[in-house]
């Protein structure tokens, strides 16, 4: 059913509780593509129950003529590269928003490998018709790295199963570099190996092994829990499932959140979120979010509900996600008294060419407010947390199916009340 708004509370801020995390949506897709490109079928447990994994899951199991993912982006331009491998004609075509996400970079190195792909609508963008590919594919290709790497990752899954593998070169400055790190590993544990010299990924052909593999808790909705002990007045909350050693850059929350009195301790199942009641939040924190994008909203708000100014940069794929996340942080935080902008980079970052966001204020309000959030999960869950410290509300809540679909089940497991009866 769908829920219009949800009302959030607590009683008393104390948090204590076990979140057991559902899989990660990152690793799910990945694993997915690659069973599909494997030879023998092999076994995945903890796959991720959130709507992008479930689309794809059923994408790859029943291709039909034509393809809606919706708001699924990483499924997308996974099956864009999966799809033009295949015989047949396809349609693959999404959501409105969807439509306005870039793929023409994907779509330009496929088509210069010869893979036959067309626009239906504007040219770089969604809706795709994609054709048999040549007998002739090369086997080199040039891809801007700036945009998305999504991206590269979804040239480096088809890679092993290419004639004579491939060779991507790439051009401009990588983001989320975690990313695709998680990407060559996965591809590691399941037998393809790589060189990534510089600005060169090569990958001979090869076959995917066969291997079973269970997928790690996600690392972005962690990160969740993390601002929920910070903005708690006390907190002790165990999340399962989690790898010390993980290969999703998102677990960069951990050293983040420092900054904020939690101690983070693993006992080989779990991990358990302590704050230190008697620590001060620091006046400004600095951080580049360009290997873990994800997290970014959390951090954001967790700051902003603490008090701490922030200066932040690596967020230029904010822009391109379910919405542009930056525009809608700034409106968001502006209800309570936060300012969040880009400053000028002719005078702030002439010389570095990034692009810089300031943070400035801390939350505050008597009156209940109303968090839009713009057709995107994250938003919703971000500024959940804010429900600690002043009334709240949260618009359109179920978005958050797209990758944590018992995110709000969870949070009334550590004390909330969440009234959807409006």
């Amino acid at each position: 059913m769908e829920v219009n708004i949800a009302k959030l509370s607590h009683p008393n801020g104390i948090l204590k509780g076990t979140i057991d995390l559902e899989g990660s949506k990152s690793i799910s897709n990945r694993v997915l593509l690659i069973q599909a490109l494997c030879e023998e079928d092999f076994g995945i447990s903890n796959l991720s129950i959130s709507d992008d994994t479930t689309i794809l899951q059923k994408s790859l199991q029943s291709l039909g003529s034509e393809i809606n993912v919706g708001h699924a982006g990483t499924s997308f331009r996974f099956l864009t590269a999966y799809l033009s491998l295949l015989n047949g004609t396809y349609i693959l075509t999404g959501s409105d928003r969807m439509k306005e996400r870039p793929i023409g970079p994907l779509v330009n190195a496929l088509r210069s490998l010869g893979m036959h792909i067309d626009y239906l609508e504007n040219d770089g963008f969604p809706p795709l018709q994609i054709h048999s590919p040549t007998n002739d594919l090369k086997n080199e290709v040039d891809i801007d790295a700036s945009v998305s790497s999504q991206f590269i990752s979804a040239l480096c899954l088809i890679a092993p199963t290419l004639p004579m593998g491939l060779k991507i070169n790439l051009k401009g400055d990588l983001v989320s570099k975690s990313y695709l790190q998680m990407t060559l590993k996965l591809m590691e544990y399941f037998g393809v190996q790589h060189t990534w010299d510089q600005q060169t990924i090569s990958i001979n052909a090869q076959k995917y092994q066969p291997k079973d593999i269970r997928v790690e808790a996600d690392w972005s909705a962690a990160s969740y829990y993390f601002s929920l002990a910070a903005l708690s007045k006390q907190s002790e909350i165990k999340l399962t499932g989690l790898n010390e050693t993980s290969i999703q850059g998102d677990a960069a929350i951990v050293q983040i959140s420092e900054n904020f009195g939690l101690t983070s301790i693993f006992d080989g199942q779990g991990l358990l979120i302590k704050k230190d009641d008697s620590f001060s939040p620091p006046p400004m924190i600095e951080y580049d979010f360009l290997q873990c994008p994800d997290i970014a909203q959390t951090v954001s708000v967790m700051s902003a509900g603490l008090g701490t100014s922030g200066l932040f940069t690596g967020l230029q794929t904010l822009k391109n996600k379910e919405t542009n996340r930056t525009e809608a942080l700034g409106i968001e935080l502006l209800k309570f008294g936060v300012f969040f902008n880009a400053l000028p980079s002719k005078k702030f970052a002439k010389n570095s060419g990034n692009e810089y966001f300031l943070q400035e204020g801390k939350t505050k309000t008597d009156a209940e407010v109303s968090i839009m959030t713009y057709k995107d999960h994250r938003m919703a869950m971000a500024f959940a947390p804010l429900a600690l410290l002043h009334p709240l509300s949260i618009e359109k809540p179920n978005v958050v199916t797209k990758s944590y679909p018992g995110f709000w089940k969870d949070l009334e497991s550590l004390g909330f009340s969440i009234d959807t009866s409006t």
